[in-house]
């Protein structure tokens, strides 16, 4: 099969390491640090007005706080609440972007039910504030494409949600936002710069800046993979570290005006049949809200809002933490849920801006733009929704220092630019009946990868046309099939198992068993791809393994600390 620039191979990525650091190496115009969903929308943006472009990540693709939000692609009614207008409004108009223009295939509409639990003033003042959320989405520069919210009675919302328990509610209000799986739209970002010429490498860790006087040129880096040492230059390093932006700050002397501050949010994945509803729904707590949102054949539920600061790598959730979103939920149920009833848990952390001390679920979601020295941009705050605004701001940034050297940047497009796999999925979607009948796939199967693959669904069934068995289940987790993890390793930067178990699919929190079944399926399937011996065939699953148990012992600590020193004891592959 022809791979393709889109493609992000492991032939790829040796290709993109000689290419910004090998031999006759050229200087990038643009390099950015942190494969998060920021840093691949800056490595978008910056390729498509023509620059050079580089973009390293230590880990993997979204292996940090983009893989482990409430996958929401919203304009945040809290936010409204607390009168930021324009993060809403902004948020809004990104939402409707995405949904009708870039990532159609992506983007899958979500009604809700904000449950009324007080008579007479609570319907109008959340009616009025729906109405405005519903007349910014309206208003922007393209069609929101979302249905109105709607007030509903006692007796509606008891068809809609009979698992509510009725004498908790007044009645409920519908409204509509989307949902996003993020490490898929985060990796979509990269291979859609990576198709339009950028130069993308994960597993490269860097360790430190290229400096002539006070103007960063470059960086120096290691090749985790296999431990070689690299130098990069680059007129201008945009870094996108998300949290590790204080670390980042440090390596030039701790310059830099970003304070961040990490706001650990968990969430809960239990089966779709433990809660009848045919909406998610939102619980208030006591500083912000709730969401229960469906997520195929199942609900994620969170999130929390909490300080942390133990180890960024591997956030870790406390059985305190569960209680907390067992016990807001249950307040709205007929049946509890309990901790038998949880499939999965993760948690990650909020790269939160942050100049005094208050409480992280008031601290500003929106994001900043600095350059603390010459040549180095930073970037820090902001959310999933309005990825794209930032990743413009920041080359914005980036233009000063181009231009001042004679370089024409042209403005952003990514207003314009579709995102791999969205050209044609109108068309492969009404062509699903005829895709079922040629590959012998059952309908809900090519429904399950229009949603995740969109006309790249074309690469899956080329695959499995040569190789039929591919297109078998993966025992253990049903709902993927064996070509999605072969395709992770060809197509998607895939390295090792967790990549593929964590955020290539969401086995790690889809199965009760958090995928230790699938675990050795699956690691037989990438070795075939990456040249594994039994012997790192085995390596692979007993990280993965230990990875989970220890997961697991965090999740029964009481505190923080507890949890994090559980957690730490496997930690994910570097």
């Amino acid at each position: 099969m022809d791979r393709g620039p889109s493609a992000l191979s492991p032939e790829a990525r040796v290709r993109a390491l000689a290419a910004i650091s090998g031999p006759g190496s050229e200087e990038l115009d643009v390099l950015v640090v942190g494969g998060g969903v920021v840093g691949a929308g800056v490595a978008l943006d910056a390729v498509t007005r023509g620059l050079s472009t580089g973009l390293l990540e230590q880990r993997d693709l979204a292996s940090g706080t983009s893989s482990r939000s409430s996958k929401l692609i919203h304009g945040g009614l809290r936010y409204l609440e607390m009168l930021d207008f324009g993060l809403v409004r902004e948020a809004l108009q990104e939402r409707g972007l995405l949904y009708t223009r870039l990532a159609p295939h992506l983007i899958r509409p979500v009604p809700f039910l904000y449950p009324l639990t007080h008579r007479g003033w609570e319907r109008p003042y959340v009616g009025s504030g729906l109405l405005l959320y519903d007349a910014m989405a309206r208003f922007g520069p393209t069609d929101a494409g979302l249905p109105r919210h709607r007030h509903l009675t006692r007796k509606a919302v008891a068809r809609i949600a009979p698992d509510f328990a009725p004498e908790s509610i007044a009645g409920a209000i519908r409204y509509y936002d989307c949902q996003v799986d993020d490490a898929r739209l985060v990796l979509t970002v990269a291979r859609t710069a990576a198709a339009h010429g950028a130069l993308v490498a994960n597993r490269v860790r860097v360790t430190g800046f290229v400096r002539e006087g006070e103007r960063v040129v470059g960086v120096r880096a290691l090749d985790l993979e296999d431990g070689g040492e690299l130098e990069i230059r680059a007129r201008v390093v945009v870094n996108a570290a998300g949290v590790w932006t204080d670390e980042i700050q440090a390596m030039v002397g701790g310059r830099g005006a970003l304070h961040v501050q990490a706001s650990k949010g968990i969430h809960l994945v239990v089966p779709r049949d433990r809660i009848r509803s045919e909406a998610g729904f939102i619980v208030r707590t006591e500083t912000s809200v709730l969401f229960v949102i469906p997520w195929g054949r199942h609900w994620i539920i969170g999130t929390t809002d909490t300080p942390w600061n133990l180890d960024k790598a591997t956030p870790a959730a406390s059985r305190t933490d569960i209680d907390y979103v067992l016990n807001h939920v249950n307040a709205i149920l007929r049946e509890p849920l309990d901790h038998e009833d949880v499939e999965g848990v993760y948690a990650g952390l909020r790269p939160l801006l942050s100049g005094e001390s208050e409480p992280t679920s008031r601290i500003s979601r929106e994001h900043t733009v600095v350059t603390p020295v010459p040549g180095l941009v930073m970037i820090a705050g902001g959310k999933l929704t309005t990825y794209r605004v930032m990743a413009r701001d920041a080359v914005d940034a980036a233009a000063h220092s181009l231009t001042s050297s004679g370089t024409t940047v042209r403005d952003s497009i990514t207003h314009r630019v579709p995102l791999l796999g969205a050209d044609g999925f109108e068309t492969r979607t009404n062509q699903r009946v005829q895709l079922s009948r040629r590959s012998g796939l059952h309908l809900a199967r090519i429904d399950h990868l229009l949603g995740r693959y969109g006309d790249l669904v074309d690469d899956l069934l080329a695959m499995i046309e040569k190789r039929a068995e591919l297109a078998e289940p993966l025992d253990g987790a049903d709902d993927y099939l064996a070509a999605e993890v072969v395709y992770a390793v060809t197509h998607e930067g895939a390295r090792h198992l967790d990549d593929v178990l964590t955020r290539r699919t969401r086995i790690s929190i889809e199965t009760f068993d958090r995928g230790v079944r699938a675990a050795p399926v699956a690691a037989a399937l990438m070795a075939a791809e990456l040249g594994w011996d039994d012997a790192r065939v085995d390596d692979e699953v007993d990280r993965y393994l230990r990875r989970v148990a220890a997961e697991r012992e965090s999740q029964d600590k009481l505190t923080d600390q507890e949890a994090d020193e559980a957690r730490v004891k496997a930690r994910d592959i570097l």
